[in-house]
């Protein structure tokens, strides 16, 4: 499906691993970062939908470009130095990259935002849930295409990803009474 979307140049699906995982981890992180900071300073639920959504489009956008960005850059580097043929023979273009970034990060990052778009209750810990689920689904998916078992590979995102949305419900409930 991957090669019908970015068309028939590309060799080997399996090369934007880095783009799938690093675009949905960060989807999935960033955008429970709102959740949980939202939770952490008791604001109002429907706010989670309001900033979830602005910043998993926005974020996810702001991915893409930087990830096109950078893919441009290392083939320009390597015009620089004088490569015969600086284009990517692996079919792996600026643009597609930059889509695939995008793709995984917004599909991933739904995630965290789908039991307030559903109004599951108590909303915040169907989130959590919802979260941890989706980071050990995509480490573990990584096993698809490298040798690594699916419950190390699971478990080390679940581990990195739960972290960081700790991280964001502290600071969101250490600014609480700021707002």
């Amino acid at each position: 499906m991957l090669d019908r979307l970015l068309g028939d140049e590309v060799t080997d699906p399996g090369s934007y691993i880095a783009e799938v995982v690093y675009g949905a981890n960060d989807g999935i992180v960033t955008t429970f970062a709102v959740v949980a900071g939202v939770a952490g300073a008791a604001l109002d639920p429907r706010i989670v939908l309001i900033l979830g959504t602005a910043n998993l489009l926005a974020d996810g956008f702001s991915m893409g470009m930087s990830n096109f960005l950078s893919r441009r850059s290392e083939i320009d580097y390597h015009a620089s130095q004088g490569a015969d043929d600086a284009t990517p023979r692996d079919g792996r273009t600026p643009a597609r990259t930059a889509f695939v970034t995008f793709a995984a990060f917004v599909m991933a990052g739904w995630t965290p935002l789908l039991p307030y778009v559903f109004r599951l209750t108590p909303d915040f810990q169907w989130s959590v849930a919802f979260t941890g689920v989706a980071f050990f689904a995509v480490g573990a998916s990584r096993t698809v295409v490298t040798d690594r078992g699916p419950l190390r590979s699971g478990a080390e995102m679940f581990a990195v990803g739960m972290v960081a949305a700790g991280v964001a419900f502290l600071v969101g409930d250490l600014l609480r009474g700021v707002a």
